[in-house]
């Protein structure tokens, strides 16, 4: 059933911004509470009340299409915003999707005797209250909301103002459902102001984590700009090698996909490396390859000596993050070149090596300083989805885990809970100091 104008949530009354986060971290602590089998049926209720929906959001989002047209929103941008049936239906799939993933929260990952009578475990558990800050994508709502919801944290979503009638009209939805199953419907809230965004980074009182989605200029301003944790990732300069003992088939096919497939996603290629040994023969078919998908090349030197009609790069071009058909390309002298390359101007997101030998391989894999490193395939593969994490709530380039497409597993925290039968430290220390046994035990029981 359809229905052509959105719901109005429950909870829809405006709220000052610290009310409406304190109403959030009180309904996140239901939510951590909760078993997996009522989050599980919170996300299908949510499922449903999309389903509802369709006709309300689909209006909501051509609207949003109808001014960013007007407004001659950047396509890349464009693209991201846009929302028919077909990805919609294919989002709510997603969150269904998420239900059926491992509840997160709860694992014991430590319990050992530290003596007779006193037990530790260390055991998973939310994160608390997520803020979530994006551009375009509505369909992020739906995939940040549903793994919010599973991972039993709450969420404060702030959007783009290019999206601000879909989302609000998606997270209508995701309230219903939520009140459906017998959930605060603040536990997943949405601002809509870009005042509002800057208040949201003073909130560390009551937001967690913040989760930002954009672009490098965005993500960089949000880690500058506020003292909550920040997982993100500023820039997506990913590369693709392709080494002298490379399958031209494969490389050709690789980079195309690697930059044409969605140029304007942080998983694309920006710089392709290439051999000098295989330059003068495999350059021209891997350039015409890229061309006849559209990408306009642009070269070193030593790239223009085999292709002159190339435009020159130049310094700033390997620090780029076109976002578009670019692409730069730049001929190495060895794998050893390449991995300094790579180190110097990535952005530790996601780098592939094109070849045969799996002794260049190893030590490209094991070199490159990323979150994803790969052989012989594109490097569109860094995606929460198809590593079959349900979704993804970001991508994390910092050392510090979690690292990569974050799902379910990176909204999660633990804790050490230690019983005893009257023990005290003390008995522990001194001259007379009785040991501690430290025998782990089953972890099942």
């Amino acid at each position: 059933m359809t229905v052509s104008s959105p719901v109005q949530p429950p909870d829809a009354e405006a709220l000052p911004l610290v009310e409406l986060a304190q109403a959030t971290r009180q309904a996140a602590q239901t939510l951590a509470s909760a078993t997996t089998a009522d989050k599980n049926r919170a996300i299908e209720a949510i499922a449903a009340a999309l389903e509802q929906q369709e006709a309300a959001i689909l209006a909501a989002n051509q609207a949003d299409c109808d001014a960013a047209q007007r407004d001659q929103l950047a396509k890349p941008l464009y693209e991201r915003l846009k929302l028919d049936g077909v990805k919609l239906r294919g989002a709510i799939a997603g969150v269904r999707d998420v239900a059926k993933l491992p509840d997160p929260g709860g694992t014991v990952q430590i319990h050992r005797e530290l003596d007779t009578g006193l037990i530790l475990k260390r055991v998973t558990c939310p994160l608390g209250v997520l803020g979530v800050i994006f551009e375009s994508r509505p369909d992020a709502v739906m995939q940040i909301s549903s793994l919010a919801i599973k991972s039993g944290n709450g969420l404060i979503l702030k959007g783009g103002k290019e999206a601000v009638q879909s989302c609000t009209a998606l997270v209508a939805a995701i309230k219903v459902g939520l009140a459906t199953a017998g959930f605060a419907p603040a536990a997943v809230q949405l601002l809509t102001t870009r005042a509002e965004t800057q208040a949201l980074l003073a909130l560390d009182e009551y937001i967690d984590l913040i989760i930002p989605r954009g672009s490098n200029a965005f993500v960089r301003f949000v880690q500058n700009n506020t003292r909550i944790p920040v997982l993100g990732h500023a820039d997506g300069i990913c590369h693709l090698y392709i080494d002298q003992a490379a399958d031209l088939a494969k490389a050709c096919a690789i980079a195309v996909d690697a930059k044409a497939a969605y140029p304007s996603a942080c998983n694309a290629i920006e710089t392709l490396l290439i051999h000098n040994a295989i330059a003068p023969t495999a350059l021209p078919e891997l350039a015409a390859a890229l061309q006849a998908a559209g990408v306009a090349l642009r070269g070193d030197a030593l790239s223009r000596q085999i292709l002159p009609a190339l435009p020159p790069a130049s310094e700033d071009d390997w620090a780029t993050e076109y976002s578009a058909l670019i692409l730069a390309i730049k001929v190495v002298n060895s794998l050893e070149a390449a991995i300094s390359h790579i180190n110097t101007y990535g952005s530790r997101h996601t780098d592939a090596i094109v070849t045969e030998d799996p002794e260049a391989a190893a030590q490209f894999m094991d070199r490159v300083d990323a979150a994803g490193v790969y052989h012989n395939c594109s490097t569109r593969f860094a995606d929460g989805f198809r590593y079959g994490f349900g979704a993804e709530v970001g991508i994390s380039t910092q050392k510090m885990p979690p690292r990569g497409p974050v799902g379910l597993e990176g909204l999660v925290t633990y804790k050490y809970q230690v019983v005893g039968d009257g023990h005290v430290s003390a008995t522990y220390s001194g001259k007379d100091a009785k040991p501690f046994s430290h025998q782990d035990l089953d972890l099942s029981s």
